[in-house]
């Protein structure tokens, strides 16, 4: 009797424990005899992922060795059926051959267990094969209905079945860089003694003063009162409206007066009506606040210095070489290899270009006829200015631009010292927006405005509060931020931290043309499938 899989890959070596646990149950002499039997008997290679037996080039055949994976193709002969097998771990399949009485059940789509011997391939394809002898179809699939084929699919038909699309191969790779994106940034942290935190979901404010969020409300509220809306707020369930977060920021900032600097990787929520390949209802942006810092150029540091870090650490993986050496059969709608490459390599490059927003106005300003929509000083930059700045400033490298005008960036922004001393109008604020080529922003960031008075002065003049005399408990405008204020109440030291858009980072990364399809189940205006 051959020991299972599990029994040979996993079995544990000898402890008190498991010495107490055999004396309490001893075998019978016949279970002996079988247990004889089983450590004499060959063992069962274990189990290896498809990307590791590809590596894996023995010079001899080794037997017993077995794989899971999804039928992805099969071609058949008289005596044989040659089936391409993945498992999610490798764009390459693994070539099984199995006899034609073996090979009932497999068909495109079936999930299955192979084992057999791993020899070398007479063909050219891979150089080994797995010659198999024995066949478990664990998931049967109907291959006329399976709806993902071998033949070119187009990324709007895999959108419509999201449950399914991460099972072709370059949405298994998309969603092992992004396994590995976050292992690198939890690292990263971790050495600069950040702490992770988990901020809500929930929330009483936008935090970007925008508007664009989605109200949360039970259905069976809404099936009840479906007329109300708001004005029936403190019946709800909350007493009040609550809404999905468009940032965990401000929840970040009490977080890093508990324990220092703070970061965190969570979904929020934006209820924008945009139809662009940038943007998504639903989407992860990793936050992080520095604690006791008074200098924007530090806050960049630490930016720049997490991005180059992400970018060395997986640059040499398995993951990114299958990115960058690709066939066009698994990139033919992916940005080029070599421009994708040079992305990689941008982000590696030390000192990345850093210019105020005047200037950039100063340069659009000197190539303006080639642009829609006019740079003026004061209005925001346009997705072509951007684009134009990264290309011209920096190249391959990401650029940022700093100390935006006061009146289009959030309240909490500090102001930049002197500025407006002799304008009041161009008062600008400690702030800076991360461009790189192609894609525009993935980051912004900024100095928070830690001293009270001019905290409250600004929460006053933009409404978010009614009187900057009254105590959060006093001072109810329905915006649900006095707590914030409070924060600067009761030892409050400077502060900064930045918000970068996860998935427009691995878009960038991957070479994916719209970050719809680096989300497994994306969610944008209209569209929310399951």
């Amino acid at each position: 009797m051959r020991p299972s899989v599990l029994g040979s890959a996993m079995r544990p070596s000898a402890s008190p424990l498991v010495s107490r646990i055999s004396l309490l149950s001893r075998p019978s002499h016949s279970s002996r005899r079988c247990l004889s039997h089983q450590a004499t008997a060959t063992p069962v290679q274990p189990t290896r992922p498809i990307s590791q037996l590809l590596k894996w080039k023995p010079d001899e055949k080794v037997n017993d060795v077995v794989v899971h994976g999804y039928v992805r193709s099969v071609r058949g002969m008289k005596a044989w059926r040659f089936v391409s097998l993945g498992d999610g771990s490798s764009l390459d399949p693994l070539q099984a051959v199995v006899e034609s009485g073996l090979a009932e059940g497999l068909t495109v789509g079936a999930a299955v267990r192979l084992t057999g011997s791993w020899v070398a391939s007479p063909g050219a394809a891979q150089s080994h094969e797995l010659q198999v002898r024995e066949v478990k179809v664990l998931g049967p699939s109907d291959a006329k209905t399976f709806p993902i084929q071998k033949k070119y699919q187009t990324p709007e038909y895999l959108r419509t079945m999201p449950h399914l699309r991460p099972r072709t191969p370059l949405n298994a790779l998309l969603l092992r860089l992004r396994s590995e994106a976050v292992t690198s940034l939890t690292q990263f942290f971790a050495h600069q003694s950040f702490v992770q935190t988990h901020p809500p979901i929930i929330t009483s404010s936008d935090c970007e003063g925008a508007g664009e969020v989605f109200t949360l409300n039970p259905a069976s509220e809404a099936a009840e009162q479906p007329d109300k809306g708001n004005a029936d707020a403190q019946n709800s369930f909350f007493r009040s409206n609550k809404y999905l977060t468009v940032s965990t920021q401000l929840h970040l900032e009490a977080l890093a007066q508990s324990v220092g600097s703070v970061w965190t990787l969570s979904p929020v929520f934006r209820a924008e009506q945009s139809d662009t390949s940038r943007h998504l209802s639903e989407f992860y942006m990793l936050e992080a606040e520095v604690s006791f810092v008074d200098d924007m150029n530090s806050v960049m540091d630490l930016a720049e210095n997490m991005l180059r870090q992400l970018s060395t650490d997986l640059y040499q993986s398995d993951t990114v070489k299958s990115l960058l050496t690709r066939t066009p059969h698994f990139g033919q709608d992916l940005a080029p290899a070599d421009e994708v490459s040079r992305r990689w390599e941008g982000l590696m490059q030390p000192n990345w270009p850093r210019i105020t927003y005047t200037e950039a106005i100063d340069i659009l300003k000197q190539h303006e006829d080639r642009f829609e929509h006019k740079p003026v000083w004061g209005a925001g930059l346009q997705s072509e200015h951007e684009k134009f700045i990264a290309l011209a400033v920096g190249k391959d490298r990401p650029v940022f631009v700093t100390e935006y005008p006061r009146d289009i960036k959030a309240f909490y922004m500090r102001p930049t010292q002197g500025s407006g001393s002799e304008d009041f109008s161009r008062v600008t604020v400690d702030c800076f927006d991360l461009l790189v080529p192609e894609l525009c922003e993935i980051a912004g960031g900024s100095m928070r405005e830690h001293q009270l008075e001019p905290l409250l002065d600004i929460m006053t003049r933009q409404g978010i509060i009614k009187s900057p005399s009254e105590t959060a408990s006093e001072n109810d405008s329905g915006n649900g931020l006095q707590w914030y204020a409070d924060l600067r109440r009761w030892g409050c030291p400077p502060h900064g931290g930045f918000g970068l858009g996860f998935d427009r980072l691995l878009s960038y990364l991957s070479g994916v043309q719209t970050v719809r399809d680096i989300v497994s189940f994306p969610r944008w205006y209209g569209r929310c499938d399951c």
